[in-house]
């Protein structure tokens, strides 16, 4: 403490005194003086202490996470927001930002409010002696002008200054009150063995009244911009009071026992004072003391959050921010700010009552504490290599504030904690709908889902390895130099991958790396997104420069598949009308078939897909390897929206003497596999030696949006190109070849 006293305040900036002296004097406020006793009283010694500890369940990891944030880096003006904003993105840290505002501006006229009882033998003594009830205003309304006056005239110099003042007083009457003695202390038979836990249907009602006592710790942090060292003062001081305050509270609560009956503690409000030496001086005072350093803290902290918000453009005029963020000449003290702060707080003090309000305040403060503690959480998960705080938490520390922090909000009201909710989303969509292009809520999850996704990869290489027969799901690769002319591959990679699989789109570029081709390669990258920014894409796409096609697909397929597991499978496209690259993609398959790959050979048509297309699948008598494929891959790609109004069609070609056989097994699988398919839709056509399949595939699948084709290695070997020609007149053709059956489960 002395420590914290000796340090100066200088041009320079403030030490960690002020942020020590802001927080304590908040934390012990007016609920100390006037409703600790009532709680103590109706709970008993343990319901009171489970309050506090439960209440410390999101102070103290709140107060550890703000430590945290503030030796990463600088925190400049702003405090709370300045953090929260530059984690969450401008917009979203506005929206918070404002209701944090709003609670600290209100928060000066509660405490303005709450000081007044310290006038109770005044208003009493008026009553007896004139029979006149006099309205708390008469006191209320000219402490808040003269707070505004000094506030607006000697900004946050004068008022650190008056915070040591009233902290003195503060501290000798807490001294006093542990001094004092009563009748019922020397007769008490009270010891924490004996300590009781009443009412306990009491409790969350007690807990909404007494909660508030404890906030107010982060006040101190709304000065980062005048502290000299933030990175220090921030940590020390939150924390020094936090743990300070927590600990006070404790052996109050004990002396509160101990002093005074249950009856006295909860009939009388000012039953400290009858406890205390001097109390009915002393006590008054200290409430008054403690409730006006509330209010100074609360009032040199909102502006600098308003300011903030201001040089931030928050608000929707630029006028207004203009006008906002602007500093006094010869101190930066922020005078506007301060002006618009004091109106608030005016308004409400006139208004005289803001109980109902005080919960609401409650609400925004924790989400405050919620979501710093989230942030914390997010940058520790994440461990980015730019997050290096020299003071750390722990990340289930954090975990469990932000948790607790959401949970009391309902507990201690729940339609306030909806209406707290639903009143930051309008300000959320209203910040929003003008600054559009302000984003960064992805760069804190970034890290998060990077490390999430790491993680999953290795676990489930692991658990394939340990898996005797995996269960399949597509990990296709698609490689083309054609993705500004046609987007069919595009396109089939996005539905594969939409809900069952996962897909990589590599662009290629034909030449040696180098900077130029690199830096073409990104801008071409850029180009592709935006070309598809308006379909919903589940495929990720980049590009690859190589000297040649066979090159890129051997470099390709070797790549580590970034979904969690290795690509199984490769797709190639050629254009049916004008198939010049179809002999190269039938002189690779044999590379590719030679990593164990299914292939796909997509053959894009100029025929549109529209909605209530069919998925034709033909399965043939050498499909035995291809068919369960052909079958899952029609299932998958009926599940992406575009295709939820088609049905999947199967024509099962067999011999003259397997029809009957093959019928029963296609039934059996359609039944055993709980596939979208049903008997009415497979077609049974039997094949001799003068069926030309193709012109019957022509024929049958003339109206179908996709249809689908087995095809073996023997038969690519055999026929080359040619296997995938003849089937100019039908739609979008999906050649597909199994390395080995798929199950069907």
């Amino acid at each position: 403490m002395v420590a914290f006293i000796s340090k100066k305040i200088n041009k320079n900036g403030f030490g960690t005194a002020p942020v020590f002296f802001t927080a304590i004097s908040t934390i012990l406020g007016a609920i100390l003086f006037l409703r600790f006793g009532f709680a103590t009283g109706t709970l008993g010694f343990w319901g009171v202490i489970i309050i506090i500890l439960l209440g410390h369940l999101v102070t103290i990891p709140t107060a550890l996470a703000i430590s945290e944030l503030a030796t990463n880096k600088r925190v400049e003006g702003g405090g709370e927001y300045f953090i929260i904003s530059r984690s969450f993105g401008l917009n979203v840290g506005a929206t918070i930002g404002i209701a944090l505002f709003m609670s600290q501006a209100i928060s000066v006229a509660f405490y303005v409010i709450a000081f007044t009882e310290a006038f109770e033998f005044f208003f009493n003594w008026v009553k007896d002696i004139y029979d006149i009830v006099l309205p708390r205003q008469v006191i209320s309304i000219p402490i808040m002008l003269g707070l505004s006056v000094l506030i607006l005239r000697k900004g946050a110099n004068f008022g650190v200054k008056a915070l040591y003042a009233v902290v003195g007083i503060l501290f000798i009457s807490l001294v006093l009150f542990f001094l004092g003695k009563t009748q019922h202390a020397e007769t008490s038979d009270f010891s924490l063995l004996s300590a009781q836990f009443r009412n306990k249907d009491m409790f969350f009602f007690v807990f909404a009244i007494v909660f508030p006592a404890f906030t107010g710790m982060t006040a101190g942090v709304g000065l980062s911009g005048d502290l000299k060292k933030p990175s220090r003062s921030i940590p020390i001081g939150t924390i020094a009071g936090t743990v300070i305050g927590m600990v006070i509270y404790f052996f109050i609560t004990y002396k509160l026992v101990l002093s005074a009956s249950p009856e006295d503690l909860t009939q009388n409000q000012f039953v400290m004072a009858q406890i205390a030496i001097g109390g009915a001086f002393i006590i008054p005072l200290g409430l008054a003391a403690s409730t006006i350093s509330s209010a100074l803290g609360s009032v040199m902290v909102a502006p600098r959050t308003l300011q903030a918000l201001a040089k931030d453009r928050s608000f929707p005029l630029k006028p207004i921010n203009s006008w906002l963020s602007k500093g006094r000449t010869k101190d930066k003290e922020p005078v506007n700010a301060s002006l618009i702060t004091c109106i608030i707080a005016m308004v409400f003090v006139v208004f005289g009552n803001v109980n109902a309000v005080a919960e609401i305040i409650s609400m925004f403060f924790m989400v405050t504490y919620g979501s710093l503690c989230l942030i914390s959480l997010l940058n520790q998960f994440g461990s980015s290599p730019s997050y290096r705080p020299s003071f750390k938490s722990r990340w289930y520390i954090s975990l469990i504030g932000f948790l607790v922090a959401i949970w009391i909000m309902f507990k201690i009201n729940t339609p306030y904690a909806l209406l707290a909710i639903v009143l930051m989303t309008l300000i959320y969509i209203g910040i929003n709908s003008y600054h559009k292009r302000r984003k960064g809520l992805e760069a804190i999850f970034a890290n998060s889902i990077f490390q999430l996704s790491r993680n999953l990869q290795v676990y489930l290489q692991k658990t394939t390895k340990r898996k005797s027969r995996k269960e399949w799901r597509p990990s296709a690769i698609c490689i083309s130099r054609d993705s500004f002319k046609r987007t069919t591959a595009f396109e089939l990679l996005n539905w594969i991958s939409y809900k069952y699989g996962f897909g990589t789109y590599l662009h290629l570029m034909e030449g040696y790396f180098s900077k130029s081709t690199y830096k073409e390669s990104q801008e071409i990258l850029q180009k592709f997104l935006m070309h598809h920014k308006h379909i919903e894409n589940h495929v990720y796409v980049d590009t690859l420069i190589s000297p040649s096609y066979t090159s890129a697909i051997a470099q390709a397929i070797q790549i580590p598949g970034i979904a969690g597991m290795e690509n199984n499978m490769v797709i190639f496209e050629f254009d049916k009308e004008i198939p010049d690259n179809l002999e190269e993609i039938a002189e690779n398959f044999a590379l590719v078939n030679a990593g164990n790959f299914d292939v796909c050979i997509v053959g894009s048509s100029g025929k549109k897909i529209v909605k209530k297309s069919e998925i034709h699948i033909w399965i043939r008598s050498m499909d035995a390897e291809n068919s369960n494929l052909m079958i899952l891959l029609g299932f998958i790609i009926l599940g992406h929206p575009n295709w939820n109004k088609s049905h999947i069609r199967i024509f099962e070609v067999c011999k003259p003497g397997e029809l009957e056989e093959t019928k029963k097994n296609i039934e059996e699988l359609l039944q055993s596999g709980r596939l979208p398919i049903t008997l009415k839709n497979v077609e049974m056509i039997t094949e001799d030696q003068d069926t030309n399949i193709k012109k019957i595939v022509c024929e049958k699948s003339a109206i179908a949006g996709l249809t689908i084709i087995g095809f073996r290695v023997e038969s690519v070997k055999h026929f080359g190109p040619e296997l995938f020609r003849g089937f100019e007149t039908i739609g979008t053709t999906l050649f597909v070849n199994s390395v080995g059956q798929k199950y069907i489960e």
